[in-house]
């Protein structure tokens, strides 16, 4: 078993040390902030990213707890 696992990691090394060596993606800098283009259809309404679909996400949470005899 142990022979099995040397063998499994020592054929998954040279791919680990290529995927270290790939360029990192440099984050993307920030989007300027504009005036709100959802407030038309009030307020909390936000643009889902790449549509032109507006949603709002809201709701309570309620709980009890009772005991009888």
């Amino acid at each position: 078993m142990r022979m099995i696992i040397c063998t499994i990691v020592l054929a998954a090394l040279p791919s680990l040390v290529w995927a270290a060596e790939l360029p990192k993606k440099s984050a993307s800098p920030p989007r300027e902030m504009k005036a709100n283009p959802c407030a038309a259809y009030g307020a909390g309404f936000v643009r889902v990213e790449g549509t032109t679909t507006r949603v709002k996400v809201g709701g309570t949470v309620r709980v009890e707890a009772g005991r009888s005899k």
